[in-house]
């Protein structure tokens, strides 16, 4: 597939599919099963971010939380980035990226690079406006394929507060 034509998410839409706010889950989720068939790409930091605050629930939890992520990691064609020199560069230089985190900068600035926009649920980077960001749209909910929403139902064990879809 065309990697111009792949869309670039973060941390927030992966995490948003377990969020308490049932907006948010149910858009995050819908984005992701629209794209079964299609490719996304995240970045490694936003990778190891989702870990990073699932590891702090509980082991009960995680074991619920697990299985769904890891199939669908292997269902799904998501390519991981790593940041390189430009991006580097963009984060550290560009006036219009100053009033945001060094984690929101180097997200912006691989979006602006690769020449992609950034499909979060982040409303800091929503409300900025001038940035190449977009919400997933709301719809009702839709379901995985068979096996892949069993896990998706168990995985709901765990639920994120809305303050924590974001790692800064």
């Amino acid at each position: 597939m065309n990697s111009q034509k792949t869309e670039l998410i973060d941390s927030s839409l992966f995490l948003g599919m377990h969020s308490v706010s049932e907006e948010i889950r149910v858009a995050c989720k819908n984005y992701f099963i629209e794209r079964l068939q299609l490719r996304v790409c995240i970045s490694l930091e936003h990778v190891g971010s989702c870990d990073e605050i699932i590891w702090g629930y509980s082991r009960e939890l995680q074991d619920a939380y697990y299985p769904f992520m890891d199939t669908l990691h292997t269902v799904m064609k998501m390519q991981k980035f790593s940041y390189q020199e430009e991006e580097l560069r963009i984060a550290l230089n560009d006036p219009n990226l100053r009033a945001l985190s060094m984690y929101d900068r180097l997200l912006i600035a691989l979006a602006k690079s690769r020449h992609k926009t950034v499909f979060t649920v982040n409303q800091k980077l929503l409300n900025q406006g001038d940035l190449p960001v977009s919400r997933p749209p709301l719809s009702a909910e839709k379901s995985f394929p068979n096996t892949l929403e069993q896990l998706y139902q168990r995985s709901l064990k765990l639920r994120i507060p809305d303050s924590q879809l974001t790692s800064d």
